[in-house]
């Protein structure tokens, strides 16, 4: 949105390109590709994502409001089945007090809550596979054209290579 209003020249913090973002805001190359990944308890019925999709199927599920996963989610399984949490920690909390049965999640901050909620985990098969760029103002050719030299040159240069490992463990 800052983008659109021109109140910022770009946006940078995992953007993942989607073609209705394509209608508003150009993107750059991909500079990184993120995983939108699903948390279970551990022992629940649901083992791979192709349960989420069985004929019959009611899980619900939670998802941050605003993310790609709440959007991919409410596409394919329909707002009834799908609860909106403010936060990733408030959708996290509410699979541990059972008021939603999986939460679809970036697979970084899905790491990082299994990690500090024991009793849960992810599945071995993602939601959905997005990649990453920086989000440019219609028109804004010039941008574009300079962002994506950069995220050119420091991928040959392995910087990006070296800034993901080092903070993205």
């Amino acid at each position: 949105t800052a983008v659109t209003e021109g109140s910022v020249d770009f946006g940078l913090a995992g953007m993942t390109v989607t073609d209705e973002r394509l209608e508003s805001v150009d993107f750059s190359i991909s500079y990184a590709s993120g995983v939108q990944s699903i948390i279970v308890k551990d022992g629940s019925a649901i083992k791979s994502v192709d349960d989420l999709y069985a004929e019959g199927a009611n899980y619900k599920v939670g998802v941050q409001l605003g993310t790609t996963g709440d959007s991919y989610c409410v596409d394919d399984f329909g707002a009834d089945r799908v609860t909106q949490y403010t936060t990733g920690n408030e959708a996290v909390s509410a699979l541990i007090g059972g008021a939603v049965d999986c939460v679809i999640i970036d697979n970084e901050p899905a790491k990082a809550f299994v990690a500090a909620n024991e009793g849960l985990v992810i599945l071995d098969t993602s939601y959905a596979d997005e990649d990453y760029a920086a989000c440019i103002a219609k028109e804004n050719d010039a941008l574009l054209k300079a962002i994506n030299e950069a995220i050119y040159d420091l991928t040959e240069d392995g910087t990006i290579e070296a800034i993901i490992a080092k903070y993205i463990k």
